[in-house]
């Protein structure tokens, strides 16, 4: 009976330990109770047929009650001592996927910020459920406590304020948590939590440098100063052009060809491969995008000569 509550409940609570909520030590206790209770019931009758004292018989159902206690308990100091790893993964899973668990492409359009604090606050919530022991219903502050310690803006204290009111994580076990019962303490909380943040910083910068690189790649249009300063100073050449239709008539014919050869030569698409392999690629195709261009153009002013020769034929 014992390897039977064993098996009972070592997955379960490894499964609700890793999702991390608030009703995650509510659910356990229940997981607990039910178990233990039927593993009890059964161990009991089958005892009966044996003919024990009842000092013996209620001392084999406490063990029982015990050992059910014992499993709970040993599998959350197993997931305790692995808890950065925990941490990680959460903040990776949340970070880098969106609601629907697709990867994130970082288009420019994200906000990082909330996005971080989001996975931050997620992982914060996993390692206040790790914390400590909760099999009894006892209230604690151990949430309230890293969220205003760790997630939270810290704010200024004064200089005559002690340790312990500036910092609540300065001390070495959790306010209404037996020692026995506690499993990470505040001390080891703010350290876990320093090394969390330098180990997962690298994947902030990252996905902040992906969104300027896309951004930078978006936007094919010159800074505002830059546009300003070409119509102050192209403001003689603008009124040349508009004296002067002849230059109008080039220009637009220089406009047709450039539309032409960034649609042919699809440049946008190309220059986000990289500067280098864009030059490369471009300079390949370009006099076979200009012949092409110039076949067209060819065929076209061919093509209403071809009924009229026909019909002088006739």
């Amino acid at each position: 009976y014992e390897g039977k509550l064993t098996k009972a409940l070592a997955e379960p609570v490894e499964a609700l330990l890793d999702s991390a909520s608030e009703d995650t030590w509510p659910a356990i206790r229940k997981l607990l109770q039910r178990e233990t209770t039927a593993a009890v019931s059964g161990l009991e009758s089958a005892i009966s047929t044996f003919e024990l004292d009842e000092a013996t018989e209620k001392e084999l159902l406490l063990r029982l009650e015990n050992h059910g206690r014992s499993v709970v308990e040993s599998k959350a100091r197993e997931e305790a001592a692995r808890i950065l790893i925990r941490m990680k993964d959460r903040f990776s899973t949340l970070f880098s996927r969106d609601a629907d668990s697709m990867p994130r492409v970082w288009t420019g359009k994200e906000d990082i910020k909330a996005i971080t604090k989001t996975a931050r606050s997620a992982s914060m919530k996993l390692l206040s459920t790790m914390a400590a022991i909760r099999l009894e219903e006892d209230g604690d502050n151990i949430d309230t406590t890293l969220s205003l310690a760790l997630v939270d803006a810290a704010r200024p204290g004064t200089t005559d304020r002690s340790i312990q009111s500036l910092d609540p994580l300065a001390s070495s076990s959790w306010e209404r948590v037996p020692e026995e019962r506690t499993l990470i303490s505040p001390v080891q909380c703010k350290s876990l939590w320093r090394q969390f943040k330098a180990e997962t910083e690298y994947t902030v910068t990252q996905a902040i440098a992906a969104q300027e690189a896309n951004k930078r790649n978006n936007n094919w249009l010159p800074p505002p100063w830059a546009l300003a300063a070409m119509a102050v100073l192209g403001f003689n050449e603008f009124m040349t052009l508009l004296r002067n239709p002849f230059y109008l008539a080039v220009m637009f014919v220089v406009f047709l060809v450039g539309k032409a050869m960034w649609v042919q030569l699809d440049i946008a698409n190309e220059f986000r491969n990289g500067f280098l392999p864009a030059l490369l690629s471009l300079s390949t195709k370009f006099v076979p995008t200009i012949m092409n261009i110039l076949k067209r153009l060819a065929d076209e002013g061919a093509a209403p000569a071809a009924p009229e020769r026909q019909r002088e034929t006739e």
